[in-house]
């Protein structure tokens, strides 16, 4: 997404107020709390950080060892508006040695790496992690969701758990527990998704000037698209199909 300044924009605006950051920021901080209990004084480093909301929310919640580090300028503006530790790093040139972090987060940032560079990206991570340490990583999920946003944000693939097993060896990670998440919205996503692409073939949309869903919706649909989601993953913890894949990794 670097380069598109309208999206960190929108993002910087939106990411306390939209459900889909509210969902998934919660399901970060529960990862953490499932991992280190009542803990707020361990080291997170927030890879691919984008304007700082997640880091903002952890803050709030009390956790204050937070560092980010992001290869765009925009972003890094914004998290420092926020008045947030974040520093300017491109992830093709992370370091392969470095100070290691209890947790690393890196949300929706693996979608922009192909061939052998996501390996990579992956070993690096693994480096930055103390033995008993995670990564935590949200990944677009299912080509069939593929629709304008993924062109609006510059998304390169989406993925299964099936390929993060494929990657794995080599990377010095384990997948430790894992979900798809949005299924009880899957319908609703896909369906929007699909009459996007229709909108391309037709050519109601322009291919050149994609939107992405990084909008918000009127307040009672926003939040009852943040209900949904909050009952589905407090009832319904392990998914097999939604429109986003959330992994905890170990070092193995």
């Amino acid at each position: 997404m670097i380069g598109r300044s309208e999206e960190y924009e929108k993002m910087y605006q939106l990411e306390g107020k939209l459900w889909w950051y509210r969902s998934l920021h919660e399901r970060v901080a529960e990862a953490l709390q499932a991992h280190f209990g009542d803990r707020r004084d361990m080291s997170i480093l927030d890879v691919g950080c984008g304007t700082g909301g997640l880091m903002a929310f952890l803050r709030d919640r009390g956790y204050t060892n937070l560092r980010g580090i992001d290869g765009s300028t925009d972003a890094v503006a914004a998290c420092r508006e926020r008045g947030l530790t974040v520093s300017l790093v491109d992830l093709n040139e992370l370091a392969e040695t470095g100070e290691k972090y209890d947790a690393v987060v890196c949300n929706d940032v693996f979608c922009y790496f192909l061939g052998d560079r996501l390996p990579a990206l992956m070993r690096k991570l693994a480096t930055r992690l103390l033995p008993a340490g995670i990564l935590i990583s949200n990944n677009n999920a299912f080509e069939v969701f593929k629709g304008q946003h993924d062109l609006a944000v510059g998304i390169a693939r989406r993925f299964t758990r099936a390929d993060f097993e494929r990657l794995l060896p080599g990377t010095g990670l384990r997948i430790e527990r894992s979900t798809y998440w949005s299924f009880l919205l899957s319908p609703v996503i896909l369906l929007m998704r699909q009459w996007q692409n229709l909108e391309l073939r037709l050519g109601w949309q322009s291919p050149e000037s994609p939107k992405s869903d990084v909008y918000l919706p009127s307040p009672w649909l926003n939040e009852t698209l943040y209900r949904v989601v909050h009952t589905e993953q407090k009832l319904l913890p392990r998914l097999p199909f939604g429109s986003s894949l959330f992994i905890v990794f170990c070092p193995v």
